[in-house]
């Protein structure tokens, strides 16, 4: 019963999401991204950190801090052009974590793993650097990986309103792509471009993906406009920005509608105060420059994207067992 009132609750969040992203999806991203984004980044870490970040041994994840603080490193240095493959090691190497217990098969699997990311980060470098740099820690992050817990959730409980929840889900992102972006409401003004243009790549290379599928004006818009003028104005880049916004305001929301994960009354006062300092100044950060709130926060944003890792590939395997337990039940 309970886990169906947190279905049903989710469905309702998804159909909001959806559609405040319909009219409005520029002004609803940069708003959940500052105020949303920094509350979910230090409670997803609390709530990790008490579950050794769901991996086997007990300091295991000194692994991802390492590659974290490498990443950091490469940021404060301008030497960006390493962060795909550290990305890259970091999310096979916590697969290696979990599936190997011997040092020495987790040494070999490390050394097997940079070898290979080396190789792509050298003769593939373009396509790498999309997935492991651009694609992963966002829109795989917010929109895959939310949609496979949903899905995973949906597998054990095998209730009726868990397949729906899935069912929207999908519907709702469909929907945004499709719906006519006349309604769009969005008021672009020098501001919100100014505010939006680190995520602008994003929406440019999404546009590009969705070539292969041929939805109207697509070639012709990437030909024939300027990045602003696509992004921002054309019809399917209003359409990627929906989905986008809806993809990140719904990962928030069903976060925090996990109030028997993220159990609030069950953490300490300290970590609280704590938390809710760093998220209150966070906000006001983003409030007074939102480039210099997103300066103050990568380390946190890109962190809690990598300590998830392990959760994903677990996800992964137990939607995979559950698939295989399915026809004998």
């Amino acid at each position: 019963m309970i886990r169906n009132n947190i279905d049903l609750v989710n469905i309702v969040l998804m159909v909001l999401s959806m559609a405040v992203a319909v009219f409005i999806p520029f002004e609803l991203f940069l708003f959940v991204y500052a105020v949303l984004g920094p509350l979910h980044y230090l409670t997803e870490i609390n709530w990790l950190h008490g579950r050794n970040y769901f991996l086997t041994r007990k300091n295991d994840y000194f692994f991802i801090f390492f590659f974290i603080g490498l990443l950091l490193v490469t940021s404060i240095f301008q030497l960006k052009g390493y962060s795909p493959l550290l990305i890259f090691t970091t999310f096979f190497g916590s697969l290696a974590l979990l599936f190997f217990e011997s040092r020495t098969k987790r040494f070999l699997a490390l050394i097997g793993i940079l070898v290979v990311g080396m190789l792509l980060n050298t003769f593939c470098f373009y396509h790498f650097r999309l997935v492991f740099s651009m694609f992963l820690p966002s829109i795989v992050h917010v929109f895959i990986f939310t949609g496979l817990f949903i899905l995973l959730g949906a597998l054990k409980t095998r209730s009726k309103i868990g397949i729906a929840s899935i069912v929207v889900f999908i519907s709702c992102s469909v929907a945004l792509l499709l719906i006519s972006s006349n309604i769009n409401q969005s008021s672009i003004s020098a501001n919100l471009i100014d505010s939006y243009r680190i995520f602008r790549n994003l929406n440019i290379k999404m546009i590009e993906v969705f070539q292969f599928f041929h939805f109207p004006e697509i070639k012709e818009n990437i030909g024939n406009t300027n990045d602003n003028q696509l992004v921002f104005f054309s019809d399917f880049g209003i359409k990627i920005m929906r989905f986008i916004a809806f993809a990140y305001t719904y990962h928030y929301l069903n976060w925090f509608s996990k109030t028997s994960v993220i159990l609030w009354h069950k953490t300490s006062t300290m970590k609280l105060l704590a938390i809710f300092v760093i998220w209150f100044v966070s906000v006001a950060l983003y409030t007074y420059n939102y480039k210099v709130g997103l300066q103050w926060l990568y380390l946190l944003s890109i962190a809690h994207v990598l300590l998830e890792f392990p959760l994903n590939h677990k996800s992964l395997i137990d939607i995979r067992k559950q698939l295989k337990s399915q026809p004998s039940q």
